[in-house]
């Protein structure tokens, strides 16, 4: 059994296998730049077949964002054939991929691949991969118009299928915060209720919509359980998002990007706290800091982690590995990724000198 390593970039995709006895992921094979030159911003391994169909979402400053598939780990890769583009009648065009999820899907075909896009858009396959469709309803939904644009864009950076029900799902922009569906995208509700919009006045902060969420996630397992990183704060929610109650007491700050959940555990969740204005670790020590009660408490952990440290962690540039043991995987923006195997206690690093990491994911074949 080996673990595969996707790194996207600003400049490209880099690939790491590690087939070491007993998964001890001691020892990688590093490949890249794959789609050199193109800007990565998402990546996904999915792991519904063995070997595991790896995705990446390419955008290129000439032929435009495309989505790329390899069935034999990185080896050749194959362009969609009709990438996340919007229908005639739409004014506008797809400038990235900024997420992509694997789901169920309807009887009769292997599964969903959903992508979330800039501008805010959701596009979903039902054919592995090759031809996606917009979410029209979600695209003409009324609120659209008032959704602004966070520091980075107007995009949809979080997509999370229900792991059992091809018709749930939930997903995630900024500005404008978490929305579901619960009848295969004919209707869409937004839950935000308990987020704070720490940006706008008094009496005014807690909105039906308009939160700048940076990531969420839910828990393979137990699927109502969600946990968010916003533009300052982190909420968990018990039911699949229809209310939130903040849990960063303890945090050293309660801003930061990603937010990862552990894939076995899931009381067990993983946060990187940053200066909301300085934009790095405070003081400029990169922790790690882990939540073994659903974000009750907290502790920060991190030997071995680059000390000082004065560079961000991307939302989507941290992830955990599938294995018995859990790998947790950290890049950083000067491109440094970074590898765990005692649930953050302990760090050694897998590659350096990257350009800037934008998103990582890992999976085990």
């Amino acid at each position: 059994m080996g673990t595969v390593l996707m790194v996207g970039t600003r400049k490209g995709l880099w690939l790491g296998l590690s087939e070491d006895e007993g998964d001890r992921r001691e020892q990688w094979r590093l490949s890249g730049p794959h789609f050199d030159l193109e800007e990565v911003y998402s990546c996904l391994v999915d792991t519904r077949v063995a070997p595991p169909v790896l995705f990446a979402g390419s955008a290129s400053p000439w032929t435009g964002p495309q989505v790329q598939r390899s069935t034999d780990l990185g080896a050749t890769w194959s362009e969609a054939e009709a990438p996340p583009r919007f229908p005639e009648d739409v004014e506008a065009s797809v400038e990235r991929v900024w997420q992509l999820s694997a789901g169920p899907g309807p009887a009769g075909t292997p599964g969903a691949v959903w992508a979330g896009t800039e501008p805010g858009a959701v596009f979903t396959s039902y054919d592995g991969g090759n031809r996606f469709t917009l979410q029209r309803a979600l695209w003409d939904h009324p609120h659209r118009p008032e959704w602004s644009e966070g520091f980075g864009g107007q995009a949809f950076h979080t997509l999370l299928p229900h792991p059992t029900d091809p018709d749930a799902a939930l997903v995630a922009l900024s500005t404008g915060g978490v929305y579901a569906t619960t009848d295969g995208g004919a209707s869409w509700e937004p839950r935000n209720a308990g987020i704070r919009a720490e940006f706008l006045p008094p009496g005014q902060q807690f909105p039906e919509f308009g939160q700048c969420v940076h990531k969420a996630t839910r828990h393979p397992l137990r699927p109502e359980r969600l946990y968010l990183q916003n533009h300052g704060g982190v909420y968990r929610s018990d039911d699949e998002g229809r209310s939130w109650v903040p849990i960063c007491d303890g945090l050293p700050s309660d801003f930061g990007f990603p937010v990862v959940v552990h894939p076995h555990e899931p009381d067990t969740l993983f946060v990187f706290p940053i200066d909301a204005e300085r934009r790095c670790p405070p003081e400029g020590h990169a922790r790690v800091w882990r939540s073994r009660d659903a974000g009750e408490t907290w502790e920060g952990v991190g030997e071995g982690l680059p000390d000082p440290c004065y560079v961000a962690v991307l939302r989507d540039a941290m992830c955990a590995d599938d294995h018995e043991q859990a790998g947790l995987y950290l890049g950083f923006r000067n491109g440094e990724v970074a590898l765990s195997t005692d649930d953050g206690a302990g760090w050694r690093t897998v590659v350096r000198n990257l350009p800037d990491v934008v998103c990582v994911r890992a999976g085990r074949f």
